[in-house]
């Protein structure tokens, strides 16, 4: 506990360009004022979060974490248990959806085991390379089946969250200027679903979706074992912790630790999709100030996604349809960030290109939609 209240007393409240430098600077480029649109937006967050208009991209990671889920004993899941550490695998071998993304951009991907339900055998996997790593932050052999009775004790909840503000102070020593947020857990969206549910007030089936693919047949269901879940353990909605514990997961919990971490260094964190914002929705009840640093990469097709990030005020910069997770949109994401900030300090202005201003320049109320 002391770790989270340690970085909740550090979290900064962030204004944006403070000083109006980030605005002069973009007036003075060669373009006609705010034709960058969003790229400026979030050239502006991100310089603002810095505190600098010199800012710069060079290292770059995007957290996957794992977890399973008591509640896929349930049947809310397509598929079975196994392919957690089955994926978990699959990344560390580098042929994941998110190893591609991620080194498109980039990218190292830090591959988290925060609770699979087997033992990750660290010895036949490649730890150690250039683009991708495995570390232990492993609470439990997966939760506990919420439909009856806690997913979590409150003090595992707590250290799900301060095992991911752990993994932001570890990274930070090699360098850490943005982090994308993934995930993986067979039945997660279904703890997902809960929480959004109760923190944002919904009744169940507007919160719930179909996950991986489930029929009408079992997507009734899997409402149901939500409406179940929450009913039995009765999660306080002025109390994110006791949320987290009774209806979460340790991977959405090192996620909400991921973000307040974040927050409490400086550093912009792109979210990926329904579980990744899930994490964000318990760190910011947890301490508001983190939204400012949230960037919402992508909307899914998940339908309680839009839910969630509308809570949050966050319109997505992409919607591509996309439902995979892993951290896949986080880093499409961080690539438009990063261009954003390229923009901003390799332009050339009017005067060094040799370009005529206009005659009447106007000025341009930056939109906050991230």
């Amino acid at each position: 506990m002391n770790i989270l209240k340690n970085t909740l007393k550090h979290i900064d409240n962030i204004r944006i360009d403070s000083n109006g430098n980030i605005k002069a600077r973009f007036n003075a480029f060669a373009i006609p004022s705010g034709s960058l649109g969003r790229l400026e937006e979030l050239a502006t967050l991100y310089a603002s979060i810095k505190d600098t208009v010199n800012c710069t991209i060079k290292h770059k990671k995007i957290f996957t974490l794992a977890g399973d889920h008591g509640v896929a004993a349930e049947g809310v899941s397509a598929f079975p248990r196994e392919v957690t550490l089955q994926m978990v695998k699959n990344f560390m071998e580098g042929g994941a959806a998110i190893n591609i993304l991620a080194r498109h951009i980039g990218a190292q991907v830090i591959v988290v085991d925060c609770g699979v339900a087997s033992e990750v055998d660290t010895q036949s996997l490649s730890v150690l390379t250039k683009d991708r790593r495995l570390k232990i932050k492993k609470i439990g052999p997966g939760t506990r089946n919420m439909a009856v009775g806690p997913a979590m004790t409150r003090e595992d909840a707590v250290k799900s969250i301060e095992g991911g503000i752990e993994l932001i102070e570890e990274e930070i020593k090699e360098g850490l200027d943005i982090i994308g947020t993934g995930d993986m857990g067979i039945a997660n969206t279904t703890p997902s679903s809960a929480i959004l549910a109760v923190l944002g007030k919904l009744d169940v089936e507007r919160a719930t979706g179909r996950g991986t693919g489930l029929s009408d047949e079992l997507l009734q269901k899997k409402i149901h074992i939500i409406k179940k879940a929450i009913e039995i353990n009765q999660p306080n909605p002025d109390d994110p912790i006791d949320v987290l514990a009774k209806i979460g997961g340790f991977e959405i919990g090192g996620i909400a630790g991921l973000c307040l971490g974040a927050a409490r260094h400086h550093i912009p964190v792109v979210l990926d999709g329904f579980i990744s914002t899930a994490g964000a929705l318990i760190a910011c009840a947890i301490e508001p100030k983190v939204n400012k640093y949230l960037i919402a990469s992508h909307v899914s097709a998940e339908q309680g996604h839009k839910i969630m990030l509308k809570h949050l005020h966050k319109i997505p910069l992409l919607d591509l349809n996309m439902r995979l997770g892993e951290g896949t949109g986080a880093a499409l994401g961080i690539g438009m960030v990063e261009a954003g900030v390229k923009l901003l300090n390799e332009m050339v202005t009017f005067h060094e290109a040799g370009v005529s201003k206009p005659h009447d320049q106007q000025e341009q109320t930056l939109n906050t939609y991230l």
